[in-house]
């Protein structure tokens, strides 16, 4: 499915449904994709830092997409995160996403070594130029360790491919920089990561969010995104404050140890969805906080546990 510019609503980052080491859960995948089509999602985006992405092996990765593609059969787009450290990897995983059905890709700074902004610039240049797909640039300072600057988005924008930007900074000055410095780009989209942050990123411009906790209640996000549109301020705190509490019981953004993946994985696990199982090394939620989960999710959302 071709990507409207520019795309607006809730595009869920998809969490890996695994059955073990490097092994997809498939029947949980088919479920957890039927769960946000009916929750009425813009998109979905594959092999993020929710989709534990950069922990899966190649070739699990290719079959994620392969099978994602297949049974969304074109009813919203389906972006497809290919950030790597070697430029090679991150075309052949460009190039695999296109061949099956992809919409668009979406690309990090790449990790481990940092990069002027010179750099980041021609390696976007390159990828843009080899890319079959459109592109999003993928802001995530907390993973990477760089930013895309807002001068840097704006250049790159010029590329007929780059059509977008996924900021998960967290640093609402720079959502604001780089929506007013877009602003005469009607076709530009821009989507904040941090769920928190979707009430007040709409009322500066933002076009939708892609937010982990809407693989567990899509609903919920659409209906706050769409209060948003609405202007419809007393629906907007009721949704807004639902979505920090269901935040708040899932997962902590300030532990660093897997917990924000854990949660949302053991939630899905509640559900019915999907198993909690989480890439290697990394263990699933243990019963306390599992405990935790279906407590609130039966008290809040009458979840049958």
């Amino acid at each position: 499915m071709q990507i409207v510019r520019p795309l607006r609503g809730i595009v869920p980052p998809l969490v890996t449904p695994l059955s073990g080491p490097d092994v997809l859960d498939i029947p949980g995948l088919e479920r957890l994709v039927d769960h946000q089509l009916e929750g009425g999602v813009s998109g979905l985006f594959l092999l993020g830092t929710t989709g534990e992405g950069p922990s899966l092996a190649y070739e699990l990765r290719r079959e994620l997409i392969r099978r994602v593609v297949e049974r969304v059969a074109g009813r919203v787009p389906v972006l497809v995160g290919v950030t790597d450290t070697v430029y090679r990897e991150t075309l052949r995983m460009a190039e695999f996403a296109a061949a099956h059905g992809a919409s668009a890709i979406v690309i990090a700074p790449p990790y481990y070594f940092c990069s002027s902004q010179a750099d980041l610039l021609r390696f976007v240049r390159q990828l843009a130029e080899d890319s079959e797909l459109p592109i999003f640039l993928y802001n995530m300072p907390e993973m990477t360790k760089m930013i895309f600057e807002p001068e840097t988005v704006a250049e790159a924008a010029k590329l007929d491919r780059i059509c977008g930007l996924k900021d998960s900074s967290g640093d609402l000055e720079y959502l604001t920089r780089v929506v007013e410095i877009m602003r005469s780009r009607a076709d530009f989209t821009i989507l904040v990561g941090p769920e928190e942050l979707l009430r007040d990123g709409m009322r500066l411009g933002v076009h939708g969010g892609v937010h982990g906790g809407a693989n567990i209640l899509p609903r919920l996000y659409v209906d706050l995104y769409n209060a948003c549109l609405e202007q419809d301020e007393a629906r907007i705190e009721e949704l807004h404050t639902q979505v920090l509490s269901l935040g708040s019981a899932v997962y902590d953004s300030r532990d660093k140890d897997y917990r924000y993946i854990r949660g949302i994985k053991s939630a899905l696990s509640i559900l019915g969805i999907c198993s909690d199982m989480t890439a290697w090394p990394y263990q699933p939620a243990g019963p306390a906080l599992r405990a935790s989960i279906a407590d609130y999710l039966h008290r809040h959302f009458a979840v049958q546990v």
